[in-house]
């Protein structure tokens, strides 16, 4: 079969189709802008706290993790250039009933990321005066800290419906500011205030190997790694999506992983012996509520805490902004799934999903009330996308035995070795999160199945034409997978509630098991080849009305 080539195609968006107009810097920019976001502000000393300076082999640890599961994710993102690309690959591997799943992890992760982002710039604007009354002393909103939160909420919304091309020029100027004001911090804190003592005065892993698994997943180290997902999300509205996703995917993560290494190096090195006097796990200085920019002030470098704060919205403000986009993309793939209601695929004259970023705004407002502060939300948001990206992998597996022949503009080497490693690694860091994360995850779980699969039974009952196949068989992995993690973490000894009943290390062991057993079991039912290209048909379609397909 041809190939439609669209690189210099733009759509005029007719009806439900999206613009062809994102070249491939902006879709670099919308991963790593997504990456920068609040986490650098916070990671560095969160993670020291719990690892001590063995917090940078955390941060190395969980960039091999993201880096695995990138690998795999540039292969089925050029494969498939479709908008809310990482919401479909289960779905055209594994049918209806994954697709549901995943795409329900997918969605829950990418929407309550903006919110998470309104409630981190509201926190560091608490620095200047007139926005202290915004939160509580500890730390949730205040009626006024709602009523900014909402209006922020709209301001990412409203910009989205201007249009992608805007919206691309938007995040591409902020993330040339977020990428320069950490690594201007980089070079002054190294140039100026450095102490390679500060490494070993205390001991170099104060709280052993348990505080370094802890810290990748509970401090903040996973949740500022996320977001290289958001080309693949926006491959529907690029130009030349089959070259500049793989590219954008993988170059995202390393520039990520090296800015947030280096910050972790230099604020080790930088800190002044007395605020770790007492140990790391009671490190204190003024200004401690905002690390870096408390440390610069401390260090005599005033100028550079003013940039940090300026900073602090700027970097919040622009991951939110573009999660804000992937959402209403999301919604969207989710749709032409057969997952939710076709509005979600109403687009305006602009191409712009309208009613999936209405949406959007209504979930970021209700995060608002249950979880009204930035700590709250970033373990239960870390989890939920690795288990996002877990769905991945799997397909990977499935599309390399089944459709050996298809397209691949990037073919991860060692593939074979890579995939089952990544699912594995990523099924860790679930684990890492913590029973007292995990519960509560499952809730949402449950509340997914509840109202995308009484969307599906209704489409069923009805017997609409867009009626997605569950394809039980396909699926008869997931519940086991499912219960079998939340087992693991009830069982295990990571977070509050957590029996303690399997020994540190084995349950590594039991953990990598389950997710080899579930990978290879994933891998012989996925569906026939057939089939999975009658889901890519059904529901792979460009923006200009073709369909991107593989010569076979």
């Amino acid at each position: 079969m041809s190939l439609v080539d669209n690189r210099e195609t733009v759509s005029r968006a007719p009806g439900g189709s999206l613009r062809r107009s994102v070249g491939p810097v902006a879709l670099l920019w919308a991963s790593v802008g997504s990456i920068i976001g609040s986490g650098w502000l916070y990671g560095a000393k969160n993670a020291v706290v719990l690892a001590g300076p063995a917090a940078v082999i955390a941060w190395g640890i969980g960039t091999v993790a993201i880096v695995l599961l990138a690998l795999v994710h540039a292969e089925l993102g050029g494969m498939f250039p479709v908008a809310g690309g990482v919401a479909r690959y289960p779905h055209y591997t594994f049918g209806g009933l994954a697709g549901i799943s995943f795409g329900w992890f997918t969605w829950l992760a990418s929407a309550t990321t903006a919110p998470i982002e309104v409630e981190a710039v509201i926190g560091y604007a608490g620095h200047w005066q007139w926005a202290q009354g915004l939160l509580r002393d500890d730390e949730t909103l205040t009626a006024s800290g709602l009523v900014v939160a909402v209006v922020l909420m709209a301001v990412f919304v409203a910009v989205n419906f201007l249009g992608i091309r805007l919206l691309a020029h938007t995040n591409s100027t902020a993330t040339w500011w977020k990428v320069a004001v950490p690594l201007l911090t980089i070079l002054v804190l190294a140039a100026t205030h450095f102490d390679a003592g500060n490494f070993t005065s205390h001991g170099f892993a104060p709280f052993g190997a348990k505080g370094v698994l802890e810290a990748i997943s509970t401090s903040g180290i996973i949740f500022a790694l996320l977001g290289f997902e958001q080309a693949i999300q926006l491959a529907g509205e690029s130009r030349n999506p089959r070259r500049d996703i793989p590219r954008a995917t993988i170059g995202s993560v390393a520039i990520g992983a090296v800015i947030y290494l280096l910050l972790q190096v230099v604020f080790i090195g930088a800190l002044p012996g007395s605020s770790f006097a007492g140990g790391w796990a009671h490190l204190d200085f003024p200004g401690i509520s905002g690390p870096l920019a408390g440390l610069a002030t401390l260090l005599g470098l005033g100028w550079l805490a003013w940039v940090l704060y300026f900073d602090a919205i700027v970097s919040p403000g622009g991951t939110g902004l573009i999660y804000t986009t992937a959402t209403s993309r999301i919604s969207y793939g989710l749709s032409k799934n057969g997952c939710a209601p076709k509005l979600f695929e109403k687009t305006d004259r602009r191409g712009v999903p309208w009613f999936g970023l209405l949406i959007t705004f209504l979930t970021g407002v209700i995060c608002f009330l249950p979880f009204p502060s930035w700590q709250q939300l970033v373990s239960f948001i870390t989890s939920a996308s690795i288990l996002m990206y877990a769905g991945t992998p799997l397909a990977y597996g499935v599309l390399r035995d089944r459709l050996p022949d298809h397209v691949r503009p990037y073919r991860l080497p060692a593939g074979g070795v890579l995939a089952p490693l990544s699912f594995a690694v990523a099924n860790l860091i679930i684990y890492w999160a913590g029973w007292d994360t995990l519960w509560r995850l499952g809730l949402a779980i449950v509340l997914g199945y509840l109202l995308m699969g009484g969307y599906v039974a209704y489409t069923h009952i009805t017997r609409r034409p867009d009626a997605s196949r569950l394809n039980w068989k396909a699926a008869q992995w997931l519940p086991a997978y499912l219960l079998g993690m939340g087992v693991l973490s009830w069982q295990g000894g990571f977070g509050d509630g957590a029996r303690n009943h399997i020994p540190m290390g084995w349950d590594v062991v039991a953990v990598t098991a389950l997710s080899l057993a579930i990978y290879h079991w994933a891998r012989r039912t996925g569906l026939p080849a057939a089939a999975i290209e009658r889901n890519i048909q059904d529901v792979t379609v460009t923006d200009e009305g073709a369909h991107y397909e593989g010569a076979h």
